[in-house]
């Protein structure tokens, strides 16, 4: 836990704060620190700065927040075919980390029905795992999550209200090229990450007319999980160019996930 993060209802009007679980837990057997000591806190959708210990009663431990900087923003959105509900668990907490500011979990033909039915699609499962990506990586932007189990309706009435400007990439088991442009560095990323055996003609149809170009990272077979996070780590690289030069891959030979992500880089 690299930051605590505070919710402001939990904030006392007298401006304190006790803490009386796994983050007081934290201060007292990991870092060890007592009072007048001061740790690393941040408002949950808010500023983030240090906390100062007042006080230390038994296992309860009473902070006095000095939030004075701005957390980092998100950088990225994500569009993501229902993957097995144990993959999804497992993304959670790295796409906080991250730095995906919303996700939504979408139907497609290859979706098992029942995934949408899954626990981790419910705030009160999937809210902490976030929360924890965010306290591992010092962020407190909560991602926003939506879930629509409708495709088509989905990509005709709320796809360009909801990402007006994104830099559209779509990842399918497809051989396929598509160069970043240096240009668009400054556009926020949106990824669309197919379902296991990956999109059918018709999704990859709809979502291309709306401006996705595909892209993809090799040969390797990959789950969800792993997919995604290689292939944000690879926007992350190529978003750090400054000199304007193209810092994409060479071209590689095309990857077939196993939960439906595949593209080509050049």
């Amino acid at each position: 836990m690299n930051l605590i993060l505070i919710d402001r209802d939990e904030v006392s009007p007298d401006g304190t704060v006790w803490l009386d679980d796994n983050r007081a837990e934290h201060i007292l057997d990991v870092l060890k620190a007592g009072p007048d000591r001061t740790v690393k806190t941040g408002f949950v959708d808010g500023p983030l700065g240090l906390s100062r210990i007042i006080a230390v009663d038994g296992r309860r431990v009473c902070l006095a927040p000095e939030h004075d900087r701005a957390a980092p923003s998100p950088w990225f959105d994500l569009l993501l075919a229902a993957p097995r509900p144990k993959a999804l668990k497992r993304l959670w907490p790295q796409l906080a980390a991250l730095g995906v500011g919303r996700v939504v979990v979408l139907n497609a033909f290859k979706v098992e029905k029942c995934y949408f039915s899954s626990q981790w699609l419910r705030e009160a499962f999937y809210r902490p795992l976030l929360l924890e990506g965010l306290c591992q990586a010092g962020l407190t932007r909560l991602p926003e999550v939506l879930v629509r189990p409708r495709f088509k309706p989905f990509v005709e009435d709320e796809l360009d209200a909801l990402f007006p400007d994104s830099l559209r990439l779509l990842a399918h088991p497809e051989p396929a090229r598509s160069a970043l442009d240096p240009r668009a560095r400054g556009r926020r990323p949106l990824l669309a990450v197919g379902p296991e055996g990956g999109w059918t003609d018709y999704e990859r149809h709809a979502l291309e007319s709306r401006g996705f170009a595909r892209f993809s990272l090799g040969s390797r077979t990959l789950r969800t999980d792993t997919a995604c996070v290689s292939l944000i780590a690879v926007l992350a690289w190529w978003r750090t160019g400054t000199d304007g030069e193209d810092l994409s891959p060479s071209p590689l030979a095309s990857c077939a996930g196993r939960d439906g992500v595949e593209t080509t880089f050049r």
